[in-house]
């Protein structure tokens, strides 16, 4: 049977939400973001082992005991300029304990409420697909066009699109080859797509948010503190 391995790319450095330090390491009670997705895929059974891939330079990874994760938990300071680098990063360092048909879970580090029946239902409904697929969900705001001056210059259909989630899961050796073959993807469905391949939707949950800007981190602290009364 293949196993199943998680990696979080956790190099960048968050500019976008304009913190003083990186923001995987921004905390909700006490805990860096980080934590709480890593604690998901360590807890999960299925999951073999997790690599958080961080950047070669990172000083704040040893500030934390991470000893509460258990013994899935591998670190390797191989993190890229890009996200693709940095997964290409984890997978060479999971080389040594993966098999080519082995399941690769890419997660990211600023998704912190992940639910374990989410990661779940991923890992069944995925497990007989020929290429993989993501957690997303529909659209369901009407999407707005804007011009260089910031005003609306059209309205686009929303029909048939999905906004993607993580984890994403393909097969270890698939993975690697198409993020070596398109390392400029936001996402590692983008790569497979490039191949001509097409990853499976699985119907994600607007829990599963990514922290993006300082509202979210506050949203993200309320959706824990409901799952931990």
């Amino acid at each position: 049977m293949p196993k199943h391995i998680a990696i979080v790319p956790a190099a960048g450095s968050g500019a976008r939400f304009g913190a003083e330090v990186p923001k995987q390491y921004l905390q909700i009670d006490g805990k860096p973001l980080i934590y709480y997705a890593l604690s998901a895929l360590c807890a999960c059974p299925a999951i073999s082992c997790v690599w958080v891939v961080l950047s070669p330079e990172d000083a704040h990874w040893t500030s934390f005991d991470w000893g509460c994760l258990g013994d899935k938990l591998r670190v390797a300071y191989v993190g890229g300029e890009t996200r693709a680098d940095s997964v290409l990063g984890g997978l060479t360092a999971a080389a040594t304990e993966a098999a080519g048909d082995d399941w690769v879970l890419v997660h990211d580090a600023a998704r912190p409420c992940l639910p374990a029946a989410l990661l779940q239902r991923l890992i069944d409904e995925l497990a007989g697909d020929a290429v993989g697929g993501i957690l997303a969900l529909p659209v369901a705001d009407t999407l707005k066009r804007a011009d260089a001056e910031g005003r609306i210059r059209a309205t686009e259909p929303r029909d048939g699109l999905w906004q993607a989630q993580t984890p994403q899961m393909f097969r270890f050796a698939l993975l690697r080859e198409a993020l070596t073959q398109a390392s400029g993807v936001t996402d590692e469905a983008g790569a497979v797509e490039a191949m001509g391949l097409r990853p499976r939707l699985v119907r994600g949950d607007s829990t599963n948010l990514k922290v993006t800007f300082p509202a979210d981190l506050a949203l993200a602290g309320k959706i824990l503190a409901e799952v931990t009364k």
